[in-house]
């Protein structure tokens, strides 16, 4: 072994405190990317995968009802492979043990059961016969349910009861993730596809020789607008309500959103700890070097060469960062599958098989060796500059000057011990401004974490308790008169009713479009209302629209601009209507309307959607009754339901993010910390050692080097609130997607809490650096050479 070697491993050994703590640094940013890369990857393989072996469809679009010779039209548009009709329906089920009514979307499939395009995958059982009233049902409700082959469910088809005998368990591209409309989150328990034959839904519903859903497949190479524009062309007759792509296919859509989500989070959480890292490898090299000054020109003399002696010192950063890099690499693997085990509840494919490719370990390690470089590089330089006949001769002594509290008056405020730690920080204080912002950032990454929390109350208290304040909401199968309104009130336990009307539409603003719904509420309603991220209620303008900000923002609108509404029913009106208002809120692309007003804008024989209902809740169990045996509603959804959903899914994920955040967060302190007392304390034992000799005690002089710690933490903690804030800020603007956005809501007990934690990994972190101090070796340290 090469003295060089032999050196390199003497000197991991002395340091093993710090070159652990800087190691753990680095496994932290390379855990993290590893995770969050091959989590992406993961996810994306699996749908890729799944999405060819199922053909799963480019273009959707659903309509009232076309014939069948439509298809063969459609089929015919330049650049379409494959086409599919089918017969769709909502309903409302009947499960047991759930006492509420369910909602239920019925999808066809040929009698033969040889689809085409979004081809089932076969869990357990077998697929329905067309000659009996059976169904094949999703995963995620038959989990949620309990249910399995042999079960049936009773549902209201087209006005008839009947009873489905359900024959297996079923995955389809259409819903590997499966919420249900206008729902933030799944809801498995309340909500459920089932498949049928054609012929037998055909018949369930009056719809022979007729479909009202078409999905298409492109060829390779076909303009996706162009067919989109024809797709609509051909069935505008038949209420079609506007063809959609994959990209805006709600489940397709979702997925990609979280996609987006983890490669960002994958780049964006490895620069803070890996700028952490060069920063902590930077002060350490920096005093190794400058306390082997002399050993450095023994090197020189003895004939090894500038970069023989560069190389060694490099070789000790390398070294340290490629065993956090190993570490992280694995860490973030057993992390990555972790996440990926954890996204199957969500996202249901026929295998979500974790992936972890070479290129991702590759990247790890050269995103790490390079934020190591840039760690030593500062340090190596100086070693290969420095002239060996120099380096046999002490460093200069520090150059001290007047404190600024002594410039200023104040100096006789303070003991002779604070007076010696604001010199040593005011001697270098680049040093120390680093060392305060790296124990900054993991307070922010602490308030991250916790201000989720705080912002799924924030949101849950907006949504439900300020804008959503009815107790069932029904939505019905076509539009009603208006007069349904004193119908719906005689309901079993309804206190009060209001009706909205729903109009899918699409919002043009020059080139820019969105396709969505523009919903109208009653004047002064009180049951669903306008609310925006403060809390306000906002009245609804008595002519023009009152958009959410996040759908003026992707129509590049303000007040007083004009927007085409294109009714995507009816009689397909198109209109241009001024903006009178924007909201700020939460949830959805919003765009509403007072309802008188959009019925003047918009009018159809049936004018009504569905109905808020407020309900006494001993009568609930007879309300439910009640409509699951009504043959025209489609759809029954209960307030006090949503929000335990909400707080099920919100809660979970939140937590085990808050831990991992945590983790990460502890891992910056205790680098940071540890390692600047460390340093601190190879600086100043002679110092140390001198004041323990003529008398200080073990505990004033740990008050002179733990003092600085407490000064560095006391610094860092405003700076890493403002940063923690800024962060929250960044981070919920990335996750902000057309479902919602986290309002940046910070509660005084997560500031309190986040400090509290940082404090305590500080705390813990100066503690084992008192140990080594309490051992400090007076006579050795004294005889020590300036």
């Amino acid at each position: 072994m090469r003295a060089l070697h032999r050196k390199l491993l003497r000197d991991l050994a002395r340091m093993r405190g710090q070159a652990l703590a800087i190691a753990l640094v680095v496994a932290g940013g390379t855990s993290a990317f590893v995770a969050s890369t091959s989590t992406y990857d993961s996810l994306r393989r699996s749908a890729a995968e799944y999405y060819e072996r199922s053909r799963f469809a480019d273009v959707f679009a659903a309509l009232t009802r076309a014939p069948e010779t439509r298809a063969a039209e459609i089929a015919r548009i330049p650049g379409v492979a494959a086409v599919e009709t089918r017969v769709v329906a909502a309903v409302v089920l009947d499960v047991a043990g759930v006492p509420e009514p369910v909602r239920g979307r019925l999808v066809s499939i040929p009698d033969t059961g040889e689809q085409v395009l979004n081809r089932l995958h076969l869990r357990r059982g077998r697929l329905p016969r067309p000659d009996a009233p059976e169904a094949a049902v999703s995963e995620a409700f038959a989990e949620a349910n309990r249910l399995a082959p042999g079960d049936s469910v009773a549902a209201v088809i087209n006005g008839r009861w009947q009873r489905l005998a359900l024959t297996g368990i079923v995955l389809s591209p259409e819903y590997v993730f499966q919420a249900g409309p206008g729902d933030l989150l799944p809801d498995d328990r309340r909500f459920g596809v089932l498949w049928m034959p054609r012929r037998a839904l055909e018949a369930a519903l009056d719809m022979d020789g007729a479909f009202n859903d078409v999905v298409v497949a492109l060829a390779p190479g076909a303009s996706e607008p162009d067919v989109i524009a024809e797709v609509d062309r051909i069935l505008a007759p038949y209420g079609g309500r506007g063809a959609v792509g994959r990209d805006r296919q709600p489940s397709a859509h979702i997925l990609a959103q979280e996609l987006e989500q983890l490669r960002t989070q994958g780049l964006a959480i490895p620069i803070v700890f890996l700028a952490v890292a060069a920063f902590l490898l930077n002060i350490v090299l920096a005093r190794v070097v400058a306390t082997e000054r002399s050993q450095i020109a023994l090197l020189k003399a003895f004939g090894y060469t500038d970069g023989a002696v560069t190389r060694h010192y490099l070789a000790f950063a390398l070294v340290i960062v490629g065993a956090g890099a190993l570490l992280g690499t694995v860490v973030g693997a057993w992390l990555g599958q972790s996440l990926t085990a954890y996204y199957e509840r969500y996202f249901r494919f026929p295998a979500l098989v974790y992936h972890l490719s070479p290129g991702a370990v590759l990247a790890g390690a050269l995103v790490s060796a390079a934020a190591g470089l840039a760690g030593s590089l500062g340090a190596v330089r100086r070693v290969a500059a420095l002239p060996p006949a120099e380096a046999m001769q002490p460093a200069a002594p520090a150059r001290y000057r007047p404190l600024l509290v002594d410039r200023l008056g104040l100096g006789r405020l303070l003991s002779q011990p604070a007076r010696m730690i604001l010199r040593h920080l005011e001697r270098r204080p680049l040093r120390a401004g680093l060392s305060a912002l790296g124990i900054a950032l993991a307070l922010a990454i602490v308030v991250v974490g916790r201000a989720m929390g705080d912002a799924a109350e924030a949101l849950l208290d907006t949504q439900f308790g300020l804008a959503q304040r009815d107790d069932v909401t029904i939505t019905f199968r076509e539009g009603m008169p208006p007069r349904v309104r004193y119908e719906v009130a005689r309901l079993p336990g309804v206190l009060h009713a209001e009706t909205f009307r729903t109009v899918p539409a699409t919002l043009r603003a020059g080139p820019r479009s969105y396709r969505g719904a523009v919903t109208g509420l009653p004047s002064g309603a009180t049951l669903r209302r306008v609310v925006d991220a403060k809390g306000r209620v906002v009245p609804l303008p008595a002519a023009g629209l009152l958009l959410g900000s996040t759908l003026a923002e992707r129509l590049g609108v303000g007040p007083g601009d004009l927007v085409t509404v294109e009714a995507q029913e009816g009689r397909r009106h198109v209109r241009e209507v001024a903006v009178s208002a924007l909201v700020d809120d939460l949830v959805g692309m919003s765009a509403y309307m007072e309802a008188r007003a959009l019925d003047r804008l918009i009018p159809e024989p049936g004018l009504v959607s569905g109905a808020f209902l407020a309900v006494d809740e001993r009568a609930r169990p007879a309300l439910y009754r009640r409509l699951k045996e009504t043959p025209g509603v489609a759809g029954v959804s209960a307030r006090v339901e949503s929000i335990a959903s909400f707080r099920r899914t919100v809660t979970e994920t939140i937590r085990v993010l808050q831990v991992i955040e945590a983790a990460f967060a502890g891992i910056i302190a205790v680098g940071v910390v540890y390692n600047a007392a460390r340093v601190s304390l190879a600086e100043r034992s002679r110092e140390l050692a001198t004041l323990r000799v003529i008398g200080l005690t073990r505990g004033e002089i740990s008050f002179i080097l733990l003092g600085e710690l407490a000064v560095l933490t006391a610094l860092a903690i405003p700076l890493g609130l403002a940063l923690g804030y800024g962060l929250t800020l960044l981070v919920f603007h990335a996750a902000h997607s057309d479902l919602a956005r986290l309002p940046v809501t910070i509660r005084p007990a997560t500031y309190a809490t986040s400090v509290l934690f940082v404090v305590a990994t500080a705390a813990l972190s100066g503690l084992l650096v008192r140990r080594r101090l309490d051992r400090l070796d007076l006579v050795a340290v004294l005889k020590t050479r300036e």
